[in-house]
């Protein structure tokens, strides 16, 4: 299985919590907007639908590298 680097699914991971916690605190079109793409990025990446479904694949994958010693 393909699977990207775990250094863009850390990004992508942490840029949509950033935003989901922004989106829940202040909510404006243009994170919401954000949110929605990098939602979609990381669902691609990842194989998936759902943002929650994405993250936690998108976490296992990161996890599986560090412990494999794969580069970052």
């Amino acid at each position: 299985m393909i699977t990207a680097r775990p250094s863009l699914l850390r990004e992508l991971v942490e840029r949509c919590e950033t935003l989901q916690r922004r989106l829940a605190l202040q909510p404006t079109a243009d994170t919401a907007h954000q949110l929605d793409d990098a939602s979609y990025r990381l669902c691609v990446i990842t194989g998936t639908r759902q943002l929650d479904t994405a993250l936690s694949v998108a976490r296992r994958q990161v996890a599986q590298a560090l412990r494999k010693g794969l580069p970052q």
